[in-house]
């Protein structure tokens, strides 16, 4: 009797603290939301310039003298789903990045947060989320451009796809929370942005399919997350489930836990 009394407490216990966790996660996420909801329409729109640029440009420039690719009845159609994922890709690491830096940096009310008596984890995932609404509404205005462009509105809103979006966005809310932690200076998030963002925006198979690249190139663009987003994203939206890559899903989802546990081990040990 006492054990099952024990093993009760003891679920019990550990679902106080899974509740307790989501709460307060939500509850740093709710701080972050009451500034992004003033700003909806700037945030919308402000990750709309490099992927209508690149639309324009390669889409229906360069695209009007290349074959018609494997995927897509078009090369504008086969670069849509990357536009998705290199949108969401740089706002939700910009927008994390510059919002830690500038509670760190300038306002210095990062302190305040730091004393708070939540789980580190909690920290984490609460910015984690804002960064993840922050790629949702810029990649949302970029999904309603690739369903005038195309006129196929469940290819760009189907439950897989919108599943790797949000994936996507956790992978790098998550990486810039680690950046926006680190850095010491805006200039050194320009250094990540040129050295990190801007090469995978062009190597991760938003411009092509890594399947025809030579082995040696292969693997270092499959090293690369864009890269299982782009491909992810381009087979829910064109192709059947039976040929879409699986193995994108638990890749994402491995690389978001991941960075969380070092958000939550760096929110632990944070010195500011």
């Amino acid at each position: 009797m006492n054990s099952q009394s024990s093993l009760q407490l003891g679920k019990t216990n550990q679902s106080f603290q899974w509740r307790s966790l989501i709460a307060d996660s939500l509850t740093v996420f709710w701080g972050d939301w009451l500034k992004l909801r003033v700003r909806i329409a700037q945030i919308a729109a402000s990750g709309l310039v490099s992927p209508l640029i690149y639309i324009l440009a390669f889409g229906l420039g360069l695209g009007s003298s290349l074959p018609q690719p494997a995927i897509g009845n078009s090369y504008l159609e086969f670069i849509l789903p990357g536009m998705v994922a290199l949108s969401s890709m740089t706002i939700s690491f910009g927008g994390t990045t510059f919002s830690i830096c500038g509670d760190r940096l300038f306002t210095k009310t990062f302190e305040e947060m730091l004393l708070v008596p939540v789980h580190p984890l909690a920290l984490h995932i609460g910015k984690m989320l804002a960064g993840i609404v922050r790629g949702l509404m810029t990649s949302g205005s970029v999904i309603l451009i690739a369903i005038l462009f195309t006129g196929r509105i469940w290819s760009f809103l189907n439950p897989l796809f919108l599943l790797l979006l949000v994936l996507n966005c956790a992978v790098f809310a998550g990486l810039g929370v680690l950046v926006g932690l680190n850095v010491r200076s805006l200039e050194s998030v320009g250094l990540y942005n040129n050295f990190l963002i801007i090469p995978m925006s062009f190597l991760g198979a938003t411009f092509f399919d890594p399947a025809t690249l030579p082995a040696a190139l292969k693997a270092i663009v499959y090293l690369l997350p864009l890269t299982y987003t782009s491909t992810g994203l381009r087979a829910a939206a064109y192709l059947p489930l039976s040929q879409f890559p699986w193995y994108s899903i638990p890749i994402l989802l491995g690389c978001a836990i991941a960075l969380s546990m070092l958000g939550a081990y760096q929110f632990a040990h944070q010195q500011d």
